[in-house]
């Protein structure tokens, strides 16, 4: 393949992290050699706490662990002796999800798709189910991605990291698949070439184990494949053949599964590490052979070039591939939106796409921002990335040469069928809110309780000024954050909220559940109800505007419903808010929650709620909850303490049907303290408890 020099500087290997906010010295990607060498920071010390889990294929490193790190084998893995496994594995199942009009011009669908690498801890410091402060990577923008990589590995730790559960909960929430990471490290990183021939070890049978415990873990766990990458120098052509029927067999293996292989261009058929920049004839044997495909995708390491991009895009069409199967990689890890990219090799204008691109580290988004840092600044750089500065999303452009991804890839939805509701929760909060009130003042973070939210950051129509819009953490409804929209409202301001393909019938109502901030004009609203999709690409959908009534400062919160059956049955392909103000009077309009259905429901109620282990820690009880899981459907559980005057303090939730809890304290001369379990339906309606008292 004759490829042209890189425009841009471009790092040499793509190194999975054991630090997400490390920075690198050298030639690598993700973790420092100290990090490499397993010096972390040390956990809390509480052996009740989960966390992701991480092995090393088989043999492991010599010496001693670092401090809160963990040595395992991945071939010595079985579910039934996995203690952790209730707090790891996903629930919710992967979403279907369809392809709206897009909501620009230069928004492609059906081309180029994005694969996101995001380090969200270290290898071995990801809980199981969130953390107690609101200072996380919470990614909202899964409207645009099409694989999400939970990101690291590293020698001192473990080479082989599943993803956590509420990352999965979320991501599927929105029909977006998670692989986990098998990292191969070279050799300047602690890289021993033993670990890849444990991994791909036969047994006598002539079968690779490792190949079947992978699809074993991903199955059990709940998530959707792996992203592979073999950079340990070294090898020879054999070994890279027998890693070639490894990835044959895995696929294979996890087919009736649904599992899912990207390799990373690394090593190559020769067994050397090559980083070719491209799919060319040294990789094209781990991407497809003879026998057809041996990996969904490729990972294109980072010193491609146009030519490079061009010419494998025409060999994976060449195999019978879509060029779109290659992710371009790009390394957003130091500069972000100031990443000097040569975005016209992947995305030129007027013609198609050429391959699809991947970002390397997108959580730069949370880790750039400086200490004090809020959920609130963190959001707003996180759509400045995606969606580009301004209304972007709907202009198409960007500023400063950054192609924002919104401007590019087309969005999708998985609104499809009711009920559907969300309290625009993005999974942390620097407070617990339930009906408008605080029931936890405690900061948190749990991705598994995110809503599904607006994909589009953010669509206005108005022949006016253009409303400020943004997630708020200082007034919820439910969770942890609203909907705020602030400004003059000199002219009627229509918001596209989702994108939809939702059925609706004579019963079918529309609940809004909104409120003014007290320094707030009066607005009067409108829900914005389209029964057909947008005509074109950048164009409106053709909205009915449904009066929701006109809020006046110092109401609270209310919830206004409006019946859709005067549209008559049929498909709901568009939902929005009109606004509009009087006289030009500065607004501050929350929407707090947001449902359409058929009626009201309830779920039933879990059972057999019981502590299964319990830890004390610097003078506190931590402890480990387990119960049944409800009958019918359940979208997740939320656990409260019942004080002793009667009232409730959030604890936490979970998709699943076990949660960790650290740091009870007595309350006052209680005898136990009690604890509760509610399932949670989709429309956030919560079932009678079940309970469990914890003796002091």
């Amino acid at each position: 393949m004759n490829r042209q020099p890189s425009p841009v500087p471009r790092r040499r290997v793509l190194l999975a992290g054991a630090g997400a906010a490390a920075a690198l010295a050298g030639p690598s990607l993700g973790a420092s050699p100290a990090r490499a060498a397993g010096r972390h920071r040390p956990r809390a010390a509480d052996s009740l706490q989960p966390y992701a889990s991480y092995w090393f294929p088989d043999s492991l490193p010599p010496g001693t662990p670092g401090d809160g790190i963990t040595w395992r084998s991945l071939a010595a893995w079985q579910p039934g002796t996995d203690r952790d496994l209730a707090f790891n594995r996903s629930t919710v199942p992967l979403a279907r999800r369809f392809t709206p009009v897009p909501a620009n011009t230069t928004a492609r669908a059906g081309q180029a798709r994005i694969s996101a690498l995001a380090a969200f801890d270290h290898t071995a410091g990801n809980p199981s189910q969130g953390s107690a402060t609101a200072d996380t990577y919470a990614p909202t923008h899964w409207a645009l991605l099409d694989e999400l990589v939970f990101w690291g590995g590293s020698a001192g730790e473990g080479l082989i990291l599943a993803p956590n559960a509420p990352l999965v909960d979320a991501a599927h929430r929105n029909g977006v698949p998670v692989l986990g990471t098998v990292f191969l490290p070279p050799v300047a990183y602690g890289g021993q070439l033993r670990w890849t021939r444990d991994l791909v070890r036969r047994d006598a049978a002539g079968r690779f184990p490792l190949a079947a415990k992978l699809v074993q873990v991903a199955t059990v766990y709940g998530f959707d494949g792996w992203f592979i990458n073999a950079e340990t120098g070294g090898g020879d052509a054999a070994l890279a053949a027998e890693m070639q029927a490894f990835l044959r067999a895995l696929r294979a293996a996890g087919a009736g599964q649904g599992v899912r292989i990207t390799w990373y261009d690394a090593m190559n058929r020769t067994g050397q590490v090559g980083w070719q920049g491209a799919l060319d004839d040294l990789n094209r044997s781990f991407f497809q052979d003879a026998s057809g495909p041996v990996a969904d995708s490729l990972f294109v390491d980072f010193r491609w070039s146009a030519r490079s991009l061009a010419d494998s895009g025409r060999l994976a069409e060449q195999l019978g591939r879509s060029r779109y199967e290659l992710w371009a990689g790009v390394d957003v890890e130091s500069a972000g939106w100031d990443t000097g990219t040569d975005w016209d090799a992947i995305l030129p204008e007027g013609r198609d796409q050429v391959v699809s691109f991947g970002f390397y580290r997108p959580e730069w988004t949370l880790r750039h921002l400086p200490a004090g840092r809020t959920p609130g600044q963190f959001h707003a750089a996180d759509d400045r990335f995606w969606a580009g500065e301004g209304a972007a999303a709907a202009r198409p452009g960007g500023a400063g040469g950054w192609r924002a991804p919104a401007t590019a890839v087309a969005d999708r939805s998985t609104l499809t069928a009711l009920p559907f509701a969300t309290g625009f929760n993005t999974g942390h909060g620097l407070r617990w809110y339930e009906a408008g009130k605080v029931t936890s003042e405690a900061p948190w973070s749990h991705l598994g309780l995110q809503d599904r939210l607006p994909p589009r950051r953010w669509v206005v129509h108005t022949e006016g000024q253009h409303p400020d819009i943004s997630w708020d953490f200082d007034d919820a409804w439910r969770g942890g954050s609203s909907l705020l929209v602030r400004g003059a409202l000199d002219a009627p301001a229509t918001v596209e909220l989702f994108p939809a393909r939702l059925p609706a019938g004579a019963a079918t109502v529309l609940d809004l559940t909104h409120r003014l901030d007290p320094a707030s004009g009066p607005v009067t609203v409108e829900v914005a109800v389209a029964t057909r999709p947008a005509p074109a690409p950048g164009r409106p959908a053709p909205y009915v505007h449904l009066p929701a009534g006109t809020l006046r400062p110092g109401d609270g919160w209310r919830t206004d419903t409006v019946r859709l059956g005067p549209l008559g049955s049929g498909t709901l392909h568009a939902l929005g808010v009109r606004l509009t103000g009087r006289g030009g009077a500065a607004v501050a309009w929350r929407l707090g929650a947001l449902a359409v259905h058929d009626g009201p429901a309830s779920p039933a109620a879990p059972g057999g709620l019981r502590v299964t282990d319990t830890a004390a820690v610097d003078g506190a009880v931590s402890v480990r909850l387990a119960w049944r899981r409800a009958d019918g459907p359940v979208r997740h559980y939320e656990l409260h303490r019942r004080l002793p005057d009667g009232s409730r303090r959030f604890l936490g939730g979970t998709c699943g049907t076990a949660l960790y809890v650290p740091g009870l304290r007595r309350a006052g001369t209680e005898p136990a303290a009690e604890i509760e379990v509610r399932a949670v339906h989709e429309l956030f309606t919560t079932s009678e408890p079940a309970r469990v008292q914890l003796p002091w």
